[in-house]
């Protein structure tokens, strides 16, 4: 099979998603410039970056009650902070919960019945419990070709590792167990891992 995008694809779902999998899903925090605190889930996203650490995530829809995207990147524009919560598997229906369509004065931990914490380098929430939380400070907006698609960039201004993820200093990921975003309304979890070494090593 072979299509144009633009002509469609004549399949019952759009299968772009699946075929870039498994996606990590960063979950971004962010506080509006009234002081209300947002959480949804953005698969979208990765680090592009190890020095200074840099981490991405684009918004590919928009609000009624946002000019210009979803809170997320409204809440960014006006604070120039927000932080990327990993999600661990047992975590999914909290992400799930968050990621609601809600209008810009609801507060997502809130309503997702999640303990926050508050970040050390940013005025900024976290989920407390996260295995894994990257406190950012945003460095670009990029604006797509699209109605809504924007990516947001950030430096990474602070880490925090939870203790029981760490096991003879590796961030070892088998220990939460991370979700990861399929295609259609799929997700997956990494319960094994295995290393390759490379031909230079």
């Amino acid at each position: 099979m072979f299509y144009r995008p633009e002509d469609g694809h004549g399949l019952p779902h759009n299968p772009f998603n699946a075929l870039i999998t498994p996606r990590p899903i960063g979950w971004i925090s962010s506080r509006s410039a009234d002081g209300i605190d947002n959480l949804a889930p953005y698969s979208f996203f990765n680090g592009v970056a190890y020095t200074p650490p840099q981490v991405m995530f684009a918004s590919t829809g928009s609000k009624d009650d946002q000019p210009h995207g979803k809170d997320s990147l409204a809440n960014i524009e006006a604070t120039g902070v927000f932080c990327v919560n990993i999600v661990a598997f047992d975590m999914r229906d909290a992400m799930n919960a968050s990621s609601a369509t809600l209008g810009k004065e609801v507060d997502e931990f809130d309503h997702a019945d999640l303990e926050r914490a508050e970040c050390d380098t940013i005025a900024c929430a976290r989920v407390a419990k996260a295995p894994a939380a990257l406190e950012c400070r945003l460095t670009q907006i990029v604006t797509l070709p699209g109605a809504a698609n924007r990516v947001a960039f950030g430096e990474v201004t602070g880490i925090h590792l939870r203790d029981d993820c760490l096991r003879d200093g590796i961030f070892d990921v088998t220990t939460f167990q991370p979700l990861a975003r399929m295609g259609y309304r799929d997700y997956s979890v990494v319960r094994e891992v295995f290393s390759l070494a490379r031909p230079d090593d």
